[in-house]
């Protein structure tokens, strides 16, 4: 590594701490969370948030969009939703001659962060038009394609619980989003802080760190950190393990699974690790860092088949086990 690169790296970490520890002044308790979605934009992907009502998800998230000096947008997703009020949709006018022409009107997913709150509560007619939007950065409306700008990312919010009236998004859809984020509870000490720092009068206000710039610099300079043979070995072992039916599968893993990731799990958890070992002011990853992405970047990419549903089994569990098989040293630690 040159030393121009591990200069920009070491400013850029300490860049991101700045950041993140802003960030946490208005969502605390939760660094793991902050960290993923760190991750997630350092990376240029989305991220699925899920948690139970009144976490904080949509908080993380305008804190985010302030932080990081994104424009941001915000859809809530409703059953009557449709795929225009997303991406925007044409007019027709006159002009002052009587002349008639159609004209695009933006909507709200041209923006550089897309809250989508609650996305599983949309048709899959209305969740399908940010397919496009998340894979190629550009929408299609009346055969015109309008490119979006950049960077773009999507943060989308999800219950867990309330399964009434909604629609689970399909297979295409999860797999484009880079990681899956479970926001759990806050402990004790935690919410006791949240409580002080949420019921008063005022609360101080948030610093911009980054900028829209800034953060395609930085995501340029993550995928210039250099990964070994070693790593880049444990990233497709990890994935190609979880594949019922591959040669490399793991017997006691993939027999519970209907299918597994695909190449796009691989390129998420390569670009995850790199995020990681930056965020932690390391030059580049480990396999450690293959062990603590694994279960981000692979539970939303996995379905467990009938029998395994049956058992009680659960996504995670089967990919800390593939974790513990593989890599038992970095699992352990």
């Amino acid at each position: 590594m040159s030393a121009e690169l591990s200069e920009q790296i070491e400013v850029l970490g300490q860049k991101l701490a700045q950041a993140r520890a802003a960030v946490a002044t208005r969502f605390l308790g939760q660094d793991q969370v902050v960290d993923l979605v760190f991750a997630a934009l350092l990376c240029g992907g989305h991220a699925l948030l899920v948690g139970l009502p009144g976490l904080g998800k949509t908080r993380l998230v305008d804190s985010l969009a302030t932080v990081m000096g994104l424009q941001g947008s915000r859809v809530q997703f409703t059953p009557d939703l449709m795929p225009a009020d997303i991406l925007g949709s044409e007019v027709l006018e006159a002009d002052a001659e009587g002349r008639r022409s159609f004209r695009f009107i933006p909507g709200p997913v041209f923006c550089q962060l897309l809250l989508a709150d609650e996305i599983n509560r949309a048709s899959p007619r209305t969740q399908s038009a940010l397919l496009q939007a998340m894979q190629e950065h550009e929408v299609t409306v009346a055969g015109v394609h309008h490119a979006l700008g950049s960077p773009f990312h999507v943060l989308a919010t999800q219950n867990p619980l309330e399964q009434e009236g909604t629609y689970p998004l399909p297979e295409a859809q999860l797999d484009r989003f880079l990681v899956q984020i479970d926001v759990p509870y806050p402990d004790r000490a935690t919410e006791r802080a949240v409580l002080l720092a949420t019921t008063g009068v005022e609360e101080a206000p948030l610093a911009q760190v980054f900028d829209s710039a800034g953060l395609l610099a930085a995501q340029v300079l993550l995928r210039r950190m250099p990964v070994g043979e070693a790593v880049v070995d444990q990233i497709l072992s990890l994935v190609r393990g979880c594949r019922p039916g591959e040669a490399d599968a793991l017997p006691e893993v993939s027999a519970s699974l209907a299918w597994g990731p695909g190449p796009r799990a691989a390129q998420a958890l390569m670009l995850l690790v790199r995020a990681r070992a930056l965020m932690q002011g390391r030059f580049a990853p480990s396999v450690e860092d293959v062990a603590a992405m694994a279960r981000p970047a692979l539970i939303h990419r996995v379905a467990l088949n009938f029998a395994a549903r049956q058992r009680g089994e659960d996504a995670a569990a089967l990919i800390d086990r593939a974790v513990a098989r593989l890599l038992p040293e970095a699992a352990a630690a």
